[in-house]
């Protein structure tokens, strides 16, 4: 049975995680991607969530995805973003990030299935 987070009520989402880049194989461009889902009643979604991937060294990738206008009950990727995986001491913890703390509305239906590290094809 996979372990999941669902989101029941809250006015403020903030979600982190950490990965060793150096667990990757260097030379591969890798996608970040959080895995979700709304579920029905999902609400509060009307302001975009803000996504960031920090790599080894601090350089930042960020962006805003609109989940008001994603399908409902479906398994979807947010995209966080990309690199090329580097090894030795090039690599290192890298960062990533889903949250929203300034539109002030209260949240809820978001169903965080996990993050997927993958080779971009």
């Amino acid at each position: 049975m996979t372990e999941v987070a669902e989101l029941k009520r809250v006015c403020w989402l903030e979600v982190h995680g950490k990965f060793d880049t150096r667990k990757l194989s260097p030379g591969i461009l890798y996608e970040v991607s959080f895995v979700v889902m709304l579920k029905d009643p999902a609400q509060g979604w009307e302001v975009p969530v803000n996504v960031r991937l920090v790599l080894p060294g601090g350089k930042k990738q960020e962006h805003k995805e609109k989940l008001i206008d994603k399908l409902r009950m479906r398994k979807i990727e947010i995209p966080v973003g990309e690199f090329v995986a580097s090894a030795g001491d090039n690599g290192g913890e890298m960062e990533f990030s889903l949250y929203e703390y300034e539109g002030g509305m209260w949240k809820q239906g978001l169903v965080i299935e996990g993050v997927t590290i993958k080779p971009k094809n």
